[in-house]
């Protein structure tokens, strides 16, 4: 087995602030976030901006660039851009960060879902909200359509392959990799590929054994073995760390964070993502898996080196 590329994804665009007081929100708290997570053995961290004035998720390139800037300056971890943006805005507005920082890494949806996290809104009364957007945020995805259409998906391609930017295709269901297979059937997309296998998200393939196992016997029909690389996504607890030992086991990769998920054990709050880190890396060392440092991931990856990044 190659050694475990851990992905620790800081804060994301679904988790609320009033949810956890723990989050990272303004870029420099996001940037120390992710150079601890670094040191605790994170290869990459997955990258959300939020507006510094009201936490609110961005796509603004200038936070991103501060985010960027700020840990490549402290760290040799990978940073992983997100194209994945929020429902607000259109396919244009969540990408236009590729072009803009040229990262060694970002995110690519695999296809149309419905994608909501309404229910959370049910566990709060209008005064424990932190930030006066928040209820509003949340009950509004109940008619969210996360629109990854085949259109969309060819233009951002183009877009990762002039920049030179590897894509970490993110697969919500079987069907997304169907998409992928036509894609590379098309000339469109080329092996190898890195995949992450979304579980757990209203809207997608739940977050259990059997969906995984799924998911990768699909993958291996579908693109051959020596195609890809995979890594497992369970948004939730205990999903988190049941679905990334999961992968230690079987060959794949894992990823962990405040964006998925903000329990480090039942009913206890992380108090940072390396504190999810650590965990994973815990059970990898427990069943033997040796973890990646951020360059034995970027040869196993095929990146192109932090180098040739534009911040």
């Amino acid at each position: 087995m190659d050694k475990l590329i851990i992905t620790a994804a800081l804060t994301g665009n679904i988790t609320l602030p009033t949810q956890t007081p723990y989050l990272p929100l303004a870029p420099q708290q996001i940037i120390d976030d992710a150079v601890r997570a670094a040191d605790a053995g994170a290869a990459s961290v997955h990258i959300h901006g939020r507006d510094p004035k009201t936490a609110k998720p961005t796509t603004d390139p200038a936070v991103y660039r501060e985010i960027a800037a700020g840990i490549k300056a402290r760290s040799n971890v990978i940073v992983c851009i997100t194209t994945g943006g929020t429902a607000y805005m259109t396919p244009e507005e969540r990408a236009r960060v590729v072009p803009a920082l040229k990262p060694e890494l970002a995110t690519f949806n695999m296809g149309t879902i419905n994608f909501s996290i309404h229910p959370i809104a049910d566990r709060y009364k209008d005064e424990d909200y932190k930030y006066p957007w928040e209820k509003e945020f949340a009950v509004s995805t109940k008619d969210f359509i996360f629109r990854n259409t085949f259109g969309d998906i060819e233009k951002l391609m183009q877009m990762m392959k002039e920049n030179n930017t590897k894509p970490e295709f993110e697969l919500y269901d079987v069907g997304h990799l169907y998409n992928l297979n036509f894609l590379v059937k098309r000339n469109i997309i080329h092996f190898p590929v890195w995949l992450q296998f979304v579980t757990g998200i209203l809207g997608g393939i739940g977050a259990n054994v059997d969906e995984v196992v799924h998911m990768k016997q699909t993958a291996d029909r579908l693109l051959g073995m020596d195609n890809y690389i995979w890594s497992v996504i369970g948004a939730g607890y205990p999903a988190e760390f049941n679905l990334a030992t999961l992968a230690i086991m079987m060959g794949g990769h894992a990823r962990v964070g405040m964006e998925d998920n903000i329990f480090v054990a039942k009913g206890v709050l992380a108090k940072s993502n390396a504190e999810l880190v650590e965990k994973v890396v815990r059970i990898a060392r427990e069943l033997g898996r040796e973890i990646a440092t951020p360059d034995e991931a970027r040869k196993i990856l095929g990146l192109k080196g932090k180098e040739q990044v534009n911040y």
